[in-house]
Parts: structure tokens; sequence; C-alpha cells
């Protein structure tokens, strides 16, 4: 009987995920604005009261995808901008490792996609949080490069910014062509790395105002 709790609270945690793991089918199909409750708790094979011992509502169970979608990139956005190597080096691992992940993870790439820009406020707000996050990091990463010696904070924030969002884009692009010829993705990867070397290029001669 001791072990009881501790049985609960994994049955608990399995069931979450299970509605985490719903939506986020469902939803290659349709927005988070439209999607119902019912929706998820049929596919679970459980009766809707139990969906609000998880979630308040489905823009919270939204958040809780936008925390397991972004959550895990951290590690990875801050290893495509390392001081580590030269800057050809760095590009081509950043690119390889963005066509990685939409591979692994191409439902949470077109969650985020989808959503950053959707109907339901709280998980643009969820996004936008963790995209600042995010682009907090790279500008860490790259004031660590001798290369930003002299750099204002803002100026590296806004050089951050501009990786964030270039990154965004190629992960959006790669998820277009999951299914098309190899001849295609490489043409993603070609346009991605020479945005970042535009981007890389642009760092080496920019002279605040």
């Amino acid at each position: 009987m001791s072990h009881t709790p501790g049985v609960r609270q994994a049955q608990k945690q399995r069931t979450r995920q299970a509605l985490l793991d719903a939506a986020l089918e469902l939803l290659e199909e349709q927005s988070l604005s439209s999607l119902g409750l019912r929706e998820v708790t049929r596919a679970v094979g459980v009766a809707p009261t139990a969906f609000y011992r998880h979630f308040p509502s489905t823009a919270d169970l939204g958040v809780a995808l936008v925390e397991e979608a972004l959550g895990s990139l951290h590690p990875m956005i801050r290893t495509t901008v390392t001081p580590d190597g030269d800057s050809g080096e760095r590009i081509a691992r950043a690119v390889e490792l963005i066509e990685g992940h939409v591979r692994e993870y191409p439902s949470h790439v077109r969650f985020i996609a989808r959503e950053r820009h959707g109907g339901v406020q709280p998980v643009r707000a969820a996004i936008r949080e963790q995209l600042g996050r995010f682009t907090e990091e790279v500008r860490a990463e790259l004031a660590r490069d001798p290369q930003s010696a002299g750099w204002h904070d803002d100026d590296l924030l806004m050089l951050a910014g501009l990786y964030v969002d270039q990154m965004l884009s190629t992960a959006s692009q790669f998820l277009e062509t999951l299914d098309a010829p190899d001849d295609e993705r490489r043409r993603v990867a070609e346009t991605a790395t020479r945005r970042l070397r535009l981007i890389s290029a642009g760092r080496r001669h920019w002279t605040a105002a």
C-alpha cells in the first residue's frame, strides 16, 4: 500500500502525456483554436472530465505543448552559435542540426510554426517567451566570441534575434520538404547557409551608429 501514491502519480503522468500526444496528432490537421477537449479525450479513451485533472483548458494544454516542443531546444540553439570552430563550420553545424531536429520532431515544428501567430493568446505568449529565452542565450554565446569585443549588448541582442529568426525560418522550410526529393532539401540547406553567411558577414562589418 505504501507504493500506491507513487503508482497513482505515474498513472496521472502517463495520462497527461497521452493527452499531449493525442492533441499534437490532432493538431496536424487543425489549429489549436478549433481543437475541442472532447476530441482529445476521445482519442485517449478517457472521460472529458478527466481532462481537467491535467489542464484547466485547451489553452493550457497548448502552453504545455510549447514547453515540450521548445524546451528541449535550448542546448541545440546554443550549440549552433558556440564560438568553437570557424564561421563556415558553425553554419554547417547549425543547418545540419536544424534539419535533423525537423526530421525527428516534425509535429512539434509544425505546431510552433502554426501557433506562433495563431488565435490562442496564451500560446502565442508562451512561444514568444521561449523565443526570447533563445535570443538571450544566443546573445550570451555571441558575447563569448572574441569577434564580439566592443559590441553593445543591444547590438548583440539584435544579432541574436537575426540568428533565431533565421533558424525558425529554416526549420519551417525543411518541414515543407520532408517528403520532397533530395535536391529540394539541398536547396533549402544551401539557401539557409547563404543567409547565415550573410548575417555573419554583416556582423564582421557592423559599426554601431
